[in-house]
């Protein structure tokens, strides 16, 4: 081989190197492009259809067709949309290879005046006006024979439900009838007109709270009277949330509807916030008095106590708020993590979050015949606390905090066959008490056959949960508007939780799995218990604090009353003694400040290290990987090469 030819070596060498990877790349593009194929490396597996979505189609025994319209113009579609839509696209691809010939997919393009708009507006989807002459549609329409569900506009602020919204939207249209939910509540859970509106001559009604708009999609919703003497028969789950002031004979008809086999999901509370918020004019701690809740008759007689005195606290759910525009620690308004929720019931188990403001706890051990499953809970860090002062201030019962070491129960399932909590039959009026005087030679009535249960024929269920504050919107949802559409963003996971026990009672199951992994979310559970250790040793050092402010005070007033000058001169001058005891306080107390603020400083040191070291871990992680591995294919070369 000649010098020249050697020359001209790496030159084809690298030609032809960088001719083939052109080749085996735009192959790759086209093979891609033809067989989809997606790697979801996501630990929770969020781009991979879950196996409620999959069971769901499993179960489809007519093909179900999904109509997906959007507008292909790029002038029009924003880029966001665009690429939104492409993620929608994917998703129903995938959909249609588990499924199979069960699932049919047309894609329209709905240009203004053509058939394809036509159909999008008869199929309930309207297009969204991005300015003056143009609009753009990006939704879907789902159908099974007669029963058609639309999904008229996929927001992008939605894409984590994206998936639940379509397969709950499959599961509609092949239920052939909706299963009955009833309502009962003394909040306006239901709606109400604005009062406000109403004195200035409009008619405005205040929407439904959003977890009972969203029950409304999967389910019959009826609204049941707090007065009712008995529960509709066409309810299949009851859910009664605060049930404030409620009478014997309502009890009583829910104690007979559980018995006839009826589901309840009743949500308590010793300290509604919403309740107390809607007492204008009232002192604030005289309507926290008011605003409790409770079914005393029926959870005795299950064997439980729920008391409206006390609400958990727990400084590994703490909690940081916003009152009167400053920010205070509130360990009785809890911000739960998994740690408190059960892994292993289907209900729970994919339900990271939640917001339980002011929680009662139930306790006790349920009667014989019903078994307990504890669904949320509170951690060992936790103590009950008197619900006025929990309200009035959070940072005094920061200081005044000491952990029980005990786990309360603040949301429980029980199942089995139920007793009634009545069993002298329906209560009588105390005007029916009175004994009928009788004529001379009349006969007395007979007394009417008891028709009242006294025990279920088969096995029950029955959810109790401590606080009802979490169904409000604010706390658990937030309502955007986007290009016209309400749009309902879960916070937390409260809804999924309303939701999955009524899925769990009513519906289908399968759609829990689907919506539950929707709102998942990784909290810095270390920073977390760095802060809840911290803050330990502050609530002792603090007391310590007081304490000693406590003795010097009272050696004071002893030193003061021992004082053998009593002339109303010598009064107010501290003698020696008072003042050597102020000194020493006042150098203690110093020496404490010292010694809170080194801690603080060494807790937040501690925290920043930590975060500082997961951000590089992030930033310069992969690329350092990276790095590493081409250096050491390079020096593997090298000495292969070398050996040659």
């Amino acid at each position: 081989m000649t010098t020249k030819t050697k020359q001209f070596e790496p030159l084809l060498f690298s030609t032809v190197g960088v001719a083939a990877m052109f080749l085996i790349l735009v192959a790759v593009y086209v093979i891609s492009g033809v067989v989809k194929h997606r790697f979801d490396f996501t630990q929770e597996k969020l781009y991979t259809l879950s196996p409620g979505t999959k069971a769901i189609l499993e179960k489809l025994d007519t093909p179900v067709e999904v109509r997906f319209y959007c507008t292909q113009d790029s002038k029009e579609m924003p880029v966001m949309l665009k690429t939104y839509a492409q993620r929608v696209e994917d998703l129903i691809g995938e959909l249609r290879k588990v499924a199979g010939n069960k699932i049919e997919i047309k894609k329209f393009d709905p240009k203004p005046d053509t058939d394809a708009e036509d159909s999008a507006r008869l199929d309930g989807l309207e297009g969204q006006m991005v300015s003056l002459n143009d609009k753009i549609y990006l939704g879907l329409a789902i159908s099974q024979l007669d029963a058609k569900v639309a999904i008229p506009f996929l927001s992008p602020e939605r894409e984590k439900l994206l998936e639940y919204d379509i397969a709950r939207a499959i599961s509609r249209v092949t239920t052939t009838s909706k299963p009955v939910v009833g309502v009962m509540s003394s909040l306006p859970v239901m709606g109400e007109f604005n009062p406000m509106m109403m004195r200035m001559g409009q008619m405005q009604r205040q929407e439904p709270w959003v977890f009972v708009s969203e029950l409304k999609r999967d389910f019959e919703v009826k609204q049941v009277e707090m007065t009712v003497e008995e529960i509709p028969s066409d309810i299949k789950v009851l859910i009664v949330a605060h049930p404030k002031g409620i009478t014997d004979k309502t009890q009583y008809a829910i104690d007979q509807f559980v018995l006839k086999g009826g589901k309840l999901v009743a949500f308590l509370d010793p300290l509604s916030l919403v309740d107390s918020r809607n007492m204008p004019g009232m002192n604030p701690l005289q309507a926290a008095s008011q605003s409790g809740s409770t079914l005393d008759k029926l959870v005795k007689a299950w064997g439980l106590e729920f008391d409206q005195n006390k609400v958990v606290a727990d400084m590994s759910f703490i909690t940081r708020i916003n009152r009167g525009g400053r920010a205070e620690s509130a360990p009785a308004f809890l911000t739960m993590t998994q740690e408190g929720m059960n892994s292993e019931d289907v209900i729970t188990s994919q339900i990271d979050s939640a917001w339980i403001p002011f929680s009662g706890a139930f306790t006790g051990t349920p009667i014989e015949g019903l078994k307990q499953t504890v669904l949320l809970k509170s951690t060992k860090a936790s103590q009950l606390v008197e619900r006025f002062m929990a309200d009035f201030s959070g940072d005094q019962t920061v200081k005044d905090f000491s952990a029980s070491g005990k786990e309360f129960a603040m949301a429980v399932r029980l199942n089995g066959k139920f007793k009634t909590a009545f069993p002298d039959g329906k209560p009588k009026d105390a005007a029916a008490d009175k004994p009928e005087e009788k004529k001379e030679g009349e006969k007395k009535d007979e007394k009417p056959a008891d028709s009242s249960l006294k025990e279920s024929a088969s096995e029950g269920v029955v959810i109790l949960v401590g606080d009802a504050d979490m169904l409000f919107d604010q706390f658990s949802v937030q309502v955007q508007e986007f290009f016209g559409q309400r749009i309902v963003i879960p916070r937390n996971g409260n809804l999924n939780l309303v939701q999955n026990i009524v899925e769990q009672l009513a519906g289908d199951s399968n759609l829990i799995s689907v919506r539950s992994r929707a709102t998942m979310n990784r909290p810095f559970t270390l920073v977390r218990q760095m802060q809840a250790q911290a803050e330990e040793r502050y609530r002792s050092k603090i007391k310590d604090l007081e304490k000693s402010l406590s003795d010097t005070q009272t050696r004071l007033n002893e030193l003061q009353r021992n004082r053998g000058d009593k002339e109303s001169g010598q009064r107010f001058i501290l003698s020696p003694e008072q003042q050597q005891e102020i000194q020493k306080f006042q150098t203690k107390q110093a020496e404490v400040n010292r010694e809170l603020r080194k801690e603080r400083r060494n807790l937040r040191r501690d925290i920043d290290s930590l975060e500082n070291r997961l951000k590089w871990l992030n930033i310069a992680g992969m690329p350092l990987l990276v790095a590493i591995s081409g250096i050491s294919l390079a020096l593997l070369k090298q000495k292969r090469t070398a050996a040659k």
